[in-house]
C-alpha cells in the first residue's frame, strides 16, 4: 500500500467517525430531561421520618424517572441549611429540595433574620403525604373527651399542661390555636425533640401532648398513650375509633405536617413539570399507596400551582396564630 491509498484511508475513517459523532450527538440531546444524577437535598439526619420519606420518593423517582436521585442529608438550623445548600446550587433542574411544611410556613414567622423567602426563593414541585397530628393524653389523665379537657382546663386555668417537640413547632402552635377556640389556659412545655416529649406524656410529667400520627401510633397501641381527638376531617383507617377535631365541635380543623418537594426559583419549567408528573404516579401506585396507609400517611397530590396556593394560605394561618399567642420571633 502506497502513501496515497494510506492517506485516502485515513481521510475516509475521519470522515466516518465525525459522521458517528454528528449522528450521536443529537440523540444525546434528544433524550431530554433528566440526562444525568439528581440530588435530593434533605433538611434533616439520615434515619429520621423526613429522611425516611425522603428515600421512599428517591426510590420511586429512580425508578420513574430512569436516573439515580441521591439523597444528601444537610439538617441543622430549623431546615436553612438545607435550604441555603439548594439556594447555592445551579437551578438546572438537578438539584430539589425535600421539605416540610414548618420550614416553609412556620419559620418566616418565628425567625426576623431567615435566609430565604418561601415564596420568592423556591419553586413549589408537588406535595407527597399528609401527616396529621393527633391529641394524645397519659392513660392516668382522667378524660375521655376534648370537652373533659376543656372542662377541666375552664375549672382550673393554668394548671394543665402540655408537651411539644420544641417551641414553635406545629404541634406548638396548632395546640396554641385549640387553647385560642377555646377560651383555656394550658401551659405549654417545650422540650428538645419529639422523644423526649412522647417520654414525658408516657411518664406523667405532663398532661398531654399534640403529635404527629406517625410517631404517635406506636404509643397508642402499646397503650402507653390514650389518643382523644385526630386534627383531619376524617377519621384514620388506622385508629377508625378516634373522632376527629371537627366532629368535637371544631369545625374544619385540620393540622398536619406535610412534606412535599420544591426547587429553586428559576428551575427550567420542563424539570418542574417531569418531576410532578413522577410524583403523581409515583403516589398512585397501589404499592405506595397501601404502604402509606399501613404507616398512618395520607397520600396528598398537588400540582406546582396548587402547592404554591397552599403554601401562601398557611404562611398566613400561622402567622395569625404566632400573634395572638404572643410568640416571639427568634
Amino acid at each position: 500500500m502506497n502513501i496515497f491509498e494510506r492517506i485516502c484511508i485515513n481521510v475516509v475513517k475521519t470522515f466516518t467517525l465525525l459522521g458517528c459523532l454528528l449522528f450521536v450527538v443529537p440523540l444525546a440531546c434528544a433524550q431530554g430531561y433528566p440526562n444525568r444524577p439528581i440530588r435530593l437535598i434533605v433538611p434533616a439526619p439520615a434515619g429520621g421520618g423526613t429522611d425516611i420519606l425522603a428515600r421512599l420518593i428517591s426510590d420511586g423517582l429512580t425508578k420513574s424517572l430512569g436516573q439515580p436521585i441521591i439523597i444528601e442529608n444537610r439538617g441543622g438550623a430549623s431546615g436553612m441549611v438545607g435550604a441555603d445548600a439548594v439556594l447555592k446550587a445551579p437551578a438546572d433542574g438537578y438539584t430539589f429540595f425535600m421539605v416540610y411544611s414548618t420550614l416553609l410556613t412556620v419559620n418566616p414567622s418565628l425567625f426576623k433574620n431567615l435566609s430565604y423567602d418561601s415564596v420568592k426563593s423556591f419553586t413549589p414541585v408537588a406535595n407527597f403525604v399528609n401527616v396529621p397530628n393527633i391529641l394524645i393524653v397519659n392513660p392516668t389523665f382522667k378524660v375521655d373527651t376534648l370537652a373533659d379537657i376543656i372542662k377541666l382546663a375552664k375549672e382550673s386555668p393554668g394548671k394543665l399542661n402540655y408537651a411539644s417537640s420544641a417551641h414553635g413547632t406545629i404541634n406548638h402552635l396548632f395546640a396554641e390555636l385549640l387553647k385560642l377556640d377555646a377560651g383555656i389556659n394550658i401551659i405549654h412545655v417545650p422540650y428538645n425533640g419529639g422523644a423526649p416529649a412522647m417520654t414525658a406524656v408516657m411518664g406523667g410529667q405532663v398532661d398531654m401532648m399534640v403529635q404527629n400520627f406517625v410517631e404517635a401510633l406506636p404509643h397508642i397501641k402499646s397503650g402507653r398513650v390514650k389518643p382523644i381527638a385526630i386534627a383531619s376531617l376524617q377519621r384514620s383507617t388506622v385508629l377508625p375509633e378516634v373522632p376527629t377535631l371537627d366532629e368535637n365541635g371544631f369545625k374544619g380543623y385540620e393540622s398536619a405536617l406535610w412534606y412535599g418537594i420544591v426547587a429553586a426559583a428559576g428551575t427550567p419549567s420542563e424539570a418542574i413539570k417531569t418531576v410532578n408528573e413522577a410524583m403523581k404516579r409515583l403516589q398512585e401506585s397501589p404499592a405506595m399507596r397501601e404502604r402509606l396507609v399501613a404507616m398512618g400517611l395520607e397520600s396528598v397530590y398537588m400540582t406546582p400551582n396548587e402547592l404554591a396556593e397552599h403554601i401562601k394560605r398557611e404562611i398566613e394561618k400561622w402567622a395569625g396564630v404566632v400573634r395572638a399567642a404572643g410568640i416571639k420571633p427568634d
